[in-house]
């Protein structure tokens, strides 16, 4: 557990020392959520209706725009290798890792998304089931793009080969993550796809970090 905390300890404050970069997958989704009134034109109506598939997509967007460093720069300087023979199992380093990865992206939106929300016209319902459904939804992202991100160390260009490899993942999460909130305002209630979300967030727990431990080895190999 203390090699665990170690390495999520680790990534963070290397995260916090990179500044700008850190906050980009927030920067990206305020600045890109704030050109959809401007594109579209600011009626309630309009907004009402798309808001939650907008904050929804920049989200993944966000999320993913940050994979590319999650393993990366540790496979620059060596550390990775380093990690790989430590005593800690592959598998729990690439746990450790990625909640921190979430911890710096996921759950930023998670925090910034019912004042956007609210900014976007969406009832006030609608905020707390938001704010939820990506509580579930954006650590889900973070784990299946971690598989991608595993295949593509070094790879040229490896920004938008993961975005090729994981977005047809992503559409589950995207689509009930969605559909969870239209629910809760047309008074059927989000929880059936709040549960749906919490079993591939479990799914992806049990399963990916062996995944991208597997890809991990056969980067480095």
């Amino acid at each position: 557990m203390k090699a665990f905390l170690a390495i999520m300890n680790r990534d963070l404050r290397l995260s916090l020392r990179s500044g700008v970069d850190s906050a980009q997958p927030l920067i990206f989704f305020v600045i890109a959520l704030s050109l959809f009134p401007l594109g579209v034109g600011p009626s309630p109506e309009i907004l009402e209706r798309i808001g939650i598939g907008v904050i929804w997509v920049l989200a993944l967007l966000a999320v993913m725009l940050s994979l590319d460093r999650l393993f990366q720069a540790d496979a620059e300087d060596g550390s990775l290798e380093q990690l790989m023979l430590a005593d800690l199992p592959l598998e729990l380093t690439v746990l450790a890792k990625c909640l921190a990865h979430w911890l710096m992206s996921g759950l930023v939106l998670v925090i910034a998304s019912p004042l956007l929300a609210l900014l976007l016209h969406q009832p006030t319902e609608s905020v707390t089931v938001l704010a939820l459904a990506l509580l579930i939804g954006t650590p889900v992202l973070t784990l299946i793009g971690s598989v991608g991100a595993a295949l593509l160390i070094g790879a040229r260009r490896g920004g938008v080969l993961i975005a090729l490899l994981v977005l047809p993942l992503y559409i589950p999460v995207l689509i009930f993550g969605v559909s969870a909130v239209e629910a809760e305002v047309m008074g059927l209630g989000g929880s059936a796809q709040l549960l749906i979300l919490g079993a591939i967030f479990l799914g992806a727990l049990a399963l990916t970090p062996f995944a991208a431990a597997a890809a991990l080895r056969l980067s480095m190999e």
